[in-house]
């Protein structure tokens, strides 16, 4: 087996991979969001507050000018509102819309027919290894020393 070919692998997955989630997106008659978006509105489903948006930027682990772009494209179909504090009006926090909660159903919905698609009957041990070995590349494409 060549193992010089992962980058490409590793695209090729994402490709089908989005997709999957695009089709499905499509099928459920939702307007407006791409694969790019899901970190984000799984980060915003996960809060009961509206969030600082920087806390979305540190969370995405994405420039704030791409943040920034998925933002303005969720407000602009409805999913989001932004809005300043009261306290620091330099802060501005984002909170899901009521359009916006609504998508968690079918998000997750989709989120676990893409898991099913990927890991087929891959036993849950490989999953692991498979995830720990992937966090390694990461890392060392970052920067970082050794993750073992």
């Amino acid at each position: 087996m060549d193992t010089r070919g992962i980058v490409g692998q590793i695209a090729r997955i994402r490709a089908l991979a989005n997709s999957f989630i695009e089709q499905e997106l499509e099928a459920r008659g939702i307007a407006g969001i791409v694969p790019a978006h899901g970190s984000i509105l799984a980060f915003l489903f996960a809060q009961t507050e509206p969030v600082p948006i920087k806390a979305v930027v540190q969370h995405a682990g994405r420039v704030k000018s791409t943040i920034t772009g998925i933002l303005n494209t969720l407000e602009r179909h409805g999913y989001i509102r932004r809005f300043r504090s009261t306290d620091d009006q330099r802060v501005i926090f984002v909170a899901l819309t009521d359009k916006g909660r609504a998508l968690q159903k079918d998000f997750e919905a989709v989120s676990e027919g893409l898991q099913d698609r990927i890991y087929g009957t891959m036993p849950q041990k490989d999953r692991k290894t498979l995830v720990q070995q992937l966090g390694v590349l990461e890392a060392n494409l970052a920067g970082a020393e050794d993750t073992k």
